[in-house]
């Protein structure tokens, strides 16, 4: 299971301001990323007919591949809120920009927390004004400093990092509930130094988010405020676009299994890969299939080898060339279908299932013209099992 980066600052050319403005009780709730001129930023949004007016805004001010700063208020979600929420983003990226030394154009707006929920503009305001009356920005600041502030029911913060040639990624997530992608899921902040058109990086971007952030599931419900943005300050100059896209891939799929893994009430991050598929589609549409079955996750939470429920699964996905005389399931490295089930085996599979990371490994069988004349589409999906602990958190959400 992923741990993430031990030690991460944020890339030179950053600056971090986090606070509290009286949302939360007694921890930071407000979360100011700066970046200085020249800045590029790409960013991917949630495709949720309520989405809220942070949404609205940021890929208003990503239109033209620019940012200077990124705002996040945690605990309100600001959706569901009418004009007047709508206003309310507005004023917070006016009032952000004063603070960070930009213009409103230049700020992403991310909220995340209870819908329907007015943001408390009295208390937003006077924060603001002041920090815009003395900034104070750590620089580079810390990522895990940054990550905290973000927070809603996580039960930790998530930092990741990785290198490029002489630039850094580093990237910051929160989420574990409410997450089924359609774009990215949950809110996502990825920072680097290396120089790189607008373009390209929007391009990078949604290439990695197809295969990190859209492969992660926790309960099927794609929420009303996710994005996932990057931004680069460009102070270590150009580098290798292959080399940093694999930095970015690096860092996206090292935030995705650890929220999979903290996942609301979870205790075991599922892994299930799918392949000889006729192609990636088919692969991801049964991965995601098998992650989200709460059968397949209640039975992994209990410790059982139930390869009938993954067979289950695997057979809602209805395709022609899905021909079940074809298919083998495995959990782990233990094929557990076709092959009989001896009792021996059932007692290893317990055992196995009592890890932190559980791997679900179909291969569909369907004929193409790869290895063995079959397809070669294949697809990994992250999720975790289900608890009463999860139903726990959200039937007490708001109360």
């Amino acid at each position: 299971m992923t741990q993430g980066a031990p030690d991460a600052a944020f890339p030179d050319g950053f600056g971090l301001h986090r606070g509290n403005i009286g949302i939360k009780d007694d921890t930071d709730d407000v979360m100011i990323l700066s970046a200085g001129e020249g800045a590029t930023a790409a960013g991917v949004f949630t495709k949720s007919r309520f989405a809220g007016p942070s949404v609205t805004l940021s890929r208003e001010h990503l239109a033209d591949g620019r940012a200077r700063a990124v705002v996040v208020v945690s605990k309100n979600s600001n959706v569901a809120t009418g004009a007047r929420g709508a206003a309310n983003a507005a004023e917070l990226a006016r009032l952000t920009g004063r603070a960070a030394g930009c213009r409103a154009e230049e700020v992403i707006v991310a909220s995340t927390g209870v819908i329907g929920v007015q943001y408390p503009m009295d208390r937003i305001r006077r924060y603001m004004e002041k920090l815009a009356a003395a900034p104070s920005f750590d620089r580079p600041g810390s990522a895990w400093d940054a990550a905290r502030a973000m927070m809603t029911t996580d039960t930790h913060p998530k930092v990741a990092s990785a290198s490029a040639g002489p630039a850094r990624v580093v990237g910051i997530a929160k989420g574990v509930g409410m997450i089924e992608p359609d774009m990215a899921t949950m809110l996502a902040v990825m920072t680097t130094d290396a120089e790189v058109e607008p373009s390209a990086l929007d391009a990078a971007l949604r290439r990695v988010t197809a295969r990190t952030f859209n492969a992660l599931s926790v309960d099927t419900d794609t929420s009303t405020s996710d994005m996932a943005v990057v931004l680069a300050s460009g102070r270590a100059g150009p580098v290798d676009g292959a080399a940093l896209e694999e930095a970015l891939h690096e860092v996206c799929l090292d935030l995705t299994r650890q929220l999979a893994a903290d996942g609301e009430g979870a205790e075991t991050l599922i892994t299930a890969t799918v392949d000889q598929a006729r192609d990636e589609d088919q692969a991801k549409r049964t991965a995601k299939s098998i992650v989200n079955s709460p059968l397949v996750k209640t039975a992994v939470h209990g410790r059982d080898p139930n390869w009938g429920r993954v067979a289950m699964a695997v057979g809602k996905i209805y395709d022609d060339d899905i021909d079940p005389d074809r298919v083998v399931i495995r959990f782990g490295d233990t094929e557990v279908y076709p092959n009989p089930v001896t009792p021996e085996l059932l007692e290893s599979l317990e055992q196995y299932l009592a890890s932190p990371e559980v791997l679900i490994h179909v291969s569909l069988g369907v004929p193409g013209g790869g290895p063995g004349g079959l397809a070669e589409g294949s697809f990994t999906a992250y999720g975790c099992d289900l608890t009463d602990g999860y139903i726990r958190i959200n039937a007490d959400y708001t109360t």
